[in-house]
């Protein structure tokens, strides 16, 4: 079993910033890639951003380039996702979500998922 709790979530303007920590607890940390996905009021959760285990290689949905940062430490069992230029579109519940073996932008494929914490953008 794998743990997540998120953190950081809260209300900014656009443009704005805001960096989003999840904390990894029970298994190994390093052996799971670690995703990002948010949920909107009344839509489907959607693929935000992806790290491989080694944390040299991460995957963004492509609205989120340029904007978007997800890191991770392996020695604190953590994954953030640095949030810049902020936009209202952006307003939703944030999750991190842990799956071993190779990275996925599909959400059935996470087994283990964080409570989620909520980021609200306002115009």
């Amino acid at each position: 079993q794998v743990q997540l709790v998120e953190s950081g979530g809260g209300l900014v303007q656009a443009g704005g910033s805001l960096r989003l920590s999840c904390a990894a607890s029970g298994r190994t940390f390093s052996n799971y890639a670690m995703g990002w996905f948010r949920q909107a009021p009344g839509k489907e959760r959607e693929f935000v951003a992806v790290i491989k285990q080694s944390g040299r290689d991460a995957y963004y949905l492509d609205s989120m380039k340029g904007r978007f940062t997800i890191s991770r430490d392996n020695a604190k069992n953590t994954v953030s996702l640095q949030m810049n230029s902020l936009k209202p579109e952006d307003t939703a519940v944030y999750y991190c979500a842990a799956k071993t073996m190779f990275t996925s932008t599909i959400v059935a494929e996470y087994g283990y998922w964080g409570q989620g914490t909520q980021v609200t953008v306002s115009s």
